[in-house]
């Protein structure tokens, strides 16, 4: 059996936290901030936690992480 590929694009983006949730960064963060509202820019601070919908699929998505 050969081994499995991970998809690079999705391994870049998500990190799997030590419970087994799926971390990530969340987007509308790089610039034009000054635009944006401060209750806005404090949730984006925080990294965003996956659905529980989309575990699976990002899960068979990285077979190895």
């Amino acid at each position: 059996m050969p081994k499995m590929k991970t998809r690079k694009c999705i391994s870049k983006r998500v990190k799997r936290t030590g419970t087994g949730k799926f971390k990530y960064y969340k987007a509308g963060r790089r610039h034009l901030m000054t635009g944006k509202g401060g209750k806005r820019k404090r949730h984006l601070r925080r990294d965003g936690i996956l659905q529980a919908s989309e575990m699976k699929r990002i899960a068979k998505a990285l077979p190895y992480g």
